[in-house]
C-alpha cells in the first residue's frame, strides 16, 4: 500500500554526529543521494558522458569525481549502447554502476542491452545472476530543447517485466527513490524530471535513508475526487487541486513515483473512496502508462465509478519545436477543465 507524505519542514542544519540537514533542489537531492551512496559502498560506481570533469550536462554529479576518484567516477565515450553494455557487465560481476544518459531521446540506444539483458539476467540464469544497475536520464519538456531533449516515453520502459521505473517529483523524493534504485538488486531507470530540476526547494536530511520503491504517495486527501499523476505533472496536479478546494471540491492526489510496477492497491483504495478520477501526465495517451491505469480501474474499480475516468495528456504528436512546447504541455486549467467535468456525472 502506499504511503501519506508530509513534507519536511525547515530548520536548522544538525550538528555534532548526526547526519547533516540540506535545502536543495532536485537535481543537487540527485547529486546528495549519490554521494551518500557511494561514501556507504564502495561498489557503487557512476559512468556517463561528461559526468565526471563537467559534473553531467545539468550538474548532477558536479564534485563527485574530486571527492571519490576517476575509477568511481568515469567519463565515456558519446556511446549510450557502449553506456549500457558497460553496466550490464559490471552489475553482473558485483558492481552496482549508476550510469547516465543525458537526455531521454538518447537512451534508446540502450534498448538492446537494457532490454535483452539488463531486464532478463535474473530470470536467464535462474536467480544465479542479477543486475544492480540505475540507468539515469533528464526526461520530459518544459526546457525549451529541440524533441529529442524533451520526450515522454517512460512508457516503453515500463513495459518490460524485469525493469522497474522510477520517477521522482520532489527534492525530497528523488534522494529516497535514488538511494532505493541503487540499494535494488535489479534493473531500475530512474527518470528525472529536468523541468523540475531547479523548481523548488525543500530540505532534506542526508541520513542515507531510502523510500520505499513500488509505492503510490499519498501528497494530498480528499474525497470527491483522485488524481492521479507522477514526475514534473505533479506540481500542476497539486496546485489544480487547491483550486478545486476553492471551488469546494475535495481532490486527492496520488503521486505514482514507480511506473513498473504500479501500486495499484493505492489507486483502488483511492477511487473506492472518492468515486472519480482523472489521471494527469505529460506523454502521449496513446499506450501510456496513463492508459494501463485506466484500463486496470476499468477491470477492477468499475463499481467504484461515479464517471468516466478523465485524462489530461500530451498532445499525441511528436514534442514540439520550443516555441509551441507550452501548447503541448498539460497545464492547470486543463486539469480543473477535466475534473469539474468528471464531477459533473451523476
Amino acid at each position: 500500500m502506499g504511503i501519506k507524505e508530509t513534507l519536511p519542514n525547515n530548520g536548522n542544519h544538525s550538528t555534532g554526529s548526526e547526519p547533516a540537514t540540506h535545502v536543495v533542489t532536485l537535481v543537487e537531492a540527485v547529486n546528495l543521494a549519490l554521494a551518500r551512496a557511494m561514501e556507504q559502498d564502495e561498489n557503487v560506481v557512476v559512468l556517463g558522458e561528461d559526468v565526471g570533469t563537467n559534473g553531467g550536462v545539468f550538474r548532477a554529479t558536479a564534485g563527485l569525481k574530486e571527492r571519490f576518484g576517476c575509477k568511481r567516477v568515469m567519463d565515456t565515450p558519446l556511446a549510450e549502447a557502449l553506456i549500457a553494455g558497460i553496466s550490464v557487465g559490471m552489475a553482473a560481476q558485483g558492481l552496482k554502476p549508476v550510469a547516465e544518459i543525458q537526455f531521454m531521446g538518447f537512451a534508446y540506444a540502450t534498448f538492446e542491452h537494457i532490454i535483452s539483458h539488463a531486464a532478463r539476467l535474473r530470470n536467464r540464469t535462474r536467480g544465479r545472476l542479477h543486475c544492480p544497475m540505475v540507468l539515469r536520464t533528464p526526461y520530459g519538456g518544459g526546457i525549451h530543447a529541440p524533441e529529442h531533449h524533451c520526450e515522454s516515453t517512460e512508457a516503453l520502459f515500463a513495459h518490460i517485466p524485469g525493469l522497474r521505473v522510477v520517477v521522482p517529483s520532489s527534492p525530497t523524493r528523488a534522494y529516497g527513490l535514488l538511494l532505493a534504485a541503487i540499494e535494488d538488486p535489479d534493473p531500475v531507470i530512474f527518470l528525472e524530471p529536468s523541468r523540475i530540476y531547479r523548481m523548488v526547494k525543500q530540505e532534506i536530511r542526508d541520513d542515507g535513508i531510502a523510500l520505499p520503491l513500488d509505492t503510490c504517495f499519498t501528497l494530498k486527501a480528499g474525497t470527491d475526487i483522485t488524481l492521479i499523476s507522477w514526475g514534473a505533472c505533479v506540481h500542476e496536479t497539486l496546485q489544480a487541486a487547491r483550486e478545486l478546494d476553492k471551488q469546494g471540491i475535495s481532490a486527492e492526489v496520488i503521486d505514482v513515483a514507480t511506473l513498473n510496477p504500479i501500486d495499484y492497491a493505492t489507486i483502488l483504495a483511492s477511487v473506492e473512496k472518492t468515486g472519480r478520477c482523472v489521471i494527469i501526465q505529460e506523454a502521449v495517451s496513446h499506450c501510456s502508462v496513463g492508459s494501463e491505469i485506466a484500463a486496470m480501474l476499468a477491470e477492477k474499480g468499475l463499481f467504484f465509478l461515479k464517471a468516466p475516468v478523465g485524462r489530461v495528456n500530451g498532445l499525441d504528436i511528436p514534442m514540439p519545436y520550443f516555441q509551441r512546447e507550452n501548447l503541448y504541455m498539460p497545464d492547470v486549467h486543463e486539469i480543473i477543465a477535466t475534473a469539474i467535468k468528471t464531477m459533473e456525472y451523476a
